[in-house]
């Protein structure tokens, strides 16, 4: 058995001698045929990625894939003739993951990518619990703004719990070509555009809102409160998914909840749910009546009243629950007789005067709230918007943050890049983005535009859904969710 194994490191030894040694007709020469196809498949593949990617420098990757193919001029595989067994075997297992993470690195930025649904915002379309396919391809995949990341991490290590990518270089904003553009009722996942600063002791709410709420002296001092606060670039951002209900150009409303687009109420989804005020005589709601209607234990709340900012009492016998049409009615054919009444109640979790505060944009208090919103327009590539002191809250971050200009205000006069300004024209398309949870769900209601940049791509598929409140063998498995489509409103 021994002597078996030294032949055949011996042999390796030979075969990786030969192969790095001689001029280079004489390296394709010695070349196994089985080589060259796999070297062509590949840089086949190669050469339609640069087309698509639409960088002709790219192109001298193919020296590397030759090299690493057929002459061999860099000695790749030298630790397979190591006599050092366990080293060898180390090295092997080194081999096989790193070429497993290239792998995984192409496939994640360029194809797509899983995810995991961790809040309730979209629900009953989508399930806390769910593990999406997030397809890339259909609205172009974006070129790495952060090139330098680890694959499996969206911005933290795992255990470690330091960044997982190096800030540099960072990259243009570029976007494939894709299959289409995204289109209203799309569910899309993309990069939270808030997230661009981070209190890393509280990722939420964002970095904006605590200022407003401590201000900004307090959160950026109290370290041991807030923890460090951060810059994350576009792509590093934490992923959202929401759905997108306005699209570039329109003018957007939302009244008792409708949304209406350019005036007209637009569909609702098939499971949008709303929060109802449920009354009863006294008698508690069992916990075999909210499994039956498919009420998380999260979602199973007893109405709190708020007499102010510091006290709050629960209300005896009534109940804040979120359902869909079809939950609601439910509940009403039972005819239970402890059952009193079921109201819709949408300014539920927070009370009006505050709820203005809060809704984007931040801290100016335009009288909206989450319920009954806006007008407010979206703005479109290219499409110019006039400024005025009282409009210019609405789109200062779109200005500032994401389109990278200089903006202030002086002596009553508007200052772009330093210069006056009374209008702005836009680089980038913006999209508004909702949860099918309308009274549970932060989205852009509370933190404004999301920019073209910031999107990443479009769940295809559920992959297995997990539920949180069961074990996993005793209904914690949703089989009946496993390769079903995420979106059925989109046909």
């Amino acid at each position: 058995m021994a002597t078996d194994i030294e032949k055949k490191n011996k042999d390796n030894k030979e075969e990786e001698y030969v192969r790095q040694t001689g001029s280079l007709r004489e390296r394709l020469g010695r070349v196994k045929k089985t080589r060259w196809w796999r070297f062509g498949a590949v840089a086949l593949i190669y050469v339609l990625w640069t087309i698509w990617v639409g960088n002709p420098l790219l192109l001298l990757g193919l020296l590397l894939l030759a090299d690493i193919y057929l002459t061999q001029y860099i000695p790749w595989g030298a630790w397979k003739g190591w006599k050092n067994g366990p080293l060898r075997t180390l090295m092997s297992w080194i081999d096989a993951i790193v070429y497993a993470l290239v792998l995984v690195y192409f496939l994640f930025l360029f194809i797509g990518q899983n995810y995991q649904i961790p809040s309730s915002s979209l629900e009953k379309s989508l399930l806390t619990g769910d593990f999406l396919w997030v397809n890339k391809v259909t609205y172009g995949p974006r070129v790495p703004q952060t090139p330098l990341h680890f694959p499996l991490a969206q911005n933290i290590l795992p255990i470690l719990g330091c960044k997982s990518y190096i800030e540099h270089p960072q990259l243009d904003y570029h976007r494939l070509k894709g299959l289409r553009n995204v289109e209203r009722m799309d569910i899309v996942v993309f990069n939270f555009p808030a997230g661009d600063t981070v209190a890393l002791k509280m990722p939420n709410p964002d970095y904006y809102s605590l200022c407003m709420q401590y201000g900004r002296d307090v959160v950026n001092s109290n370290k041991e409160a807030f923890g460090d606060i951060i810059y994350r670039p576009v792509d590093r951002r934490d992923n959202y998914v929401k759905r997108c209900l306005g699209l570039p150009g329109e003018t957007l409303q939302i009244k008792d909840g409708i949304v209406y687009i350019d005036g007209k109420a637009i569909p609702q989804p098939k499971n949008v749910q709303y929060n109802y005020r449920v009354t009863t005589d006294g008698t508690p709601i069992s916990d075999e009546l909210y499994d039956e209607l498919g009420i998380s234990m999260d979602d199973r709340r007893q109405r709190v009243e708020i007499r102010d900012a510091y006290t709050s009492s629960v209300v005896p016998g009534e109940y804040e629950l979120l359902l869909t049409a079809d939950m609601k009615k439910t509940l009403e054919d039972k005819h239970y007789p402890w059952l009193q009444s079921i109201t819709l109640d949408p300014y539920y979790p927070t009370r009006e005067d505050i709820d203005m505060i809060v809704t984007y944009p931040v801290g100016y208090n335009y009288g909206w709230t989450h319920a009954n919103y806006g007008p407010i327009w979206i703005p479109k590539k290219g499409a110019k918007v006039d400024l005025t002191l009282e409009s210019l809250p609405l789109y200062e971050r779109c200005i500032r943050n994401y389109e990278g200009n200089t903006l202030e205000v002086k002596d009553g006069q508007i200052l772009i890049n330093g210069k006056p300004a009374t209008s702005y024209t836009f680089k980038m398309d913006y999209y508004w983005m909702q949860g099918d949870n309308r009274d549970n769900s932060a989205d852009s209601r509370y933190w404004g535009f999301v920019p073209e940049d910031h999107i990443v791509g479009t769940p295809s598929i559920i992959l297995i859904s997990f539920d949180k409140d069961r074990k996993l063998f005793n209904g914690g498995i949703r089989w009946n969710r496993i390769f079903k489509m995420p979106n059925p409103d989109k046909k």
